[in-house]
């Protein structure tokens, strides 16, 4: 079996794995509760009226606490109960390593992101269906040379909530100093929820004027193992008179609200060998 058809087979065996993912149950908002004796609370707000409000917490189960004990409510964020445990939500699960998914980031979401330090990008939610990057290698920093810069528009819709999500984007970049334009114009889809799923894409790219003769093809999934974990592959296809392949496999692992990611590339192609090219990133929300 040559490269092409193992790339072929990972990549149905991945579909195949992933197609029956079960979805995630309704979002909850997270509240943390501090009262007069100083004792602190979070849960779920199951309940409230003028005299009371009732909290559901994973360790003591149903607490009702009187308004007049109640010194400050704060907003913890948006969670996911799985099983009998509650997820917190994570901006990240808008992409994979790089590759976006369908779903979008919502309105005022953000993060930076660095891989092997030289890769720097931020991207903002304008709102629920719209948000932008903005990123750069800043390689006159580290070598003296000219800069590439890029901007990352993206819009998404969900077309069934939190089964099925579509997302069309672009990259538009240009290198400082230098009349150098690139980029790609890509659609994706996303089968699955946010926690969940497996995502097909076609991306068309460019530089200066002129567009490749034909696009790249992607498959992706993320599958999340826990409160703090990801599973992650992303792989691409380049067809053409050269062809070849990207395949990867790696984690994400929540550090509070730090994301870290690892994991490996190989490239597959008729004069590529086995390498395996090693990536690490951490993404910061804000």
């Amino acid at each position: 079996m040559n490269k092409r058809s193992s790339l072929f087979l990972l990549l149905v065996l991945l579909v195949l794995s992933l197609s029956t993912l079960a979805q995630d149950s309704k979002e909850h908002v997270f509240y943390q509760v501090e009262t007069t004796d100083g004792s602190v609370f979070k849960g779920r707000l199951v309940y409230e009226d003028e005299t009371s409000l009732k909290l559901e917490s994973e360790t003591l189960g149903e607490i009702t606490i009187p308004r007049v004990n109640v010194v400050r409510i704060k907003t913890l964020g948006s969670y996911k109960k799985v099983g009998t445990a509650y997820w917190a939500e994570y901006p990240q699960d808008t992409r994979y390593f790089w590759a976006p998914t369908g779903y979008g980031l919502r309105k005022a979401e953000g993060y930076y992101q660095n891989v092997w330090i030289y890769f720097n990008q931020i991207v903002y939610g304008v709102s629920d269906h719209f948000s932008i990057g903005l990123g750069t290698i800043p390689l006159v920093l580290f070598f003296g040379e000219s800069t590439p810069v890029w901007i990352t528009p993206k819009v998404s819709f969900e077309l069934e909530e939190d089964k099925v999500s579509l997302g069309f984007g672009g990259l538009f970049g240009a290198v400082l100093g230098e009349d150098i334009g690139f980029g790609i114009l890509y659609g994706v889809t996303t089968f699955g929820s946010r926690q969940k799923n497996i995502s097909f894409g076609m991306g068309w790219g460019y530089a200066d004027e002129d567009f490749a003769s034909s696009p790249v093809f992607n498959v992706s999934a993320l599958y999340r193992l826990g409160p703090k974990g990801y599973l992650l592959s992303e792989n691409y296809y380049f067809p053409g008179d050269s062809a070849f392949g990207l395949l990867s496999l790696g984690g994400r692992s929540l550090l509070g609200k730090v994301g870290l990611d690892y994991g490996g590339v190989i490239p597959l192609g008729e004069d590529t060998g086995v390498n395996i090219i090693p990536w690490l990133g951490v993404t910061v929300p804000f």
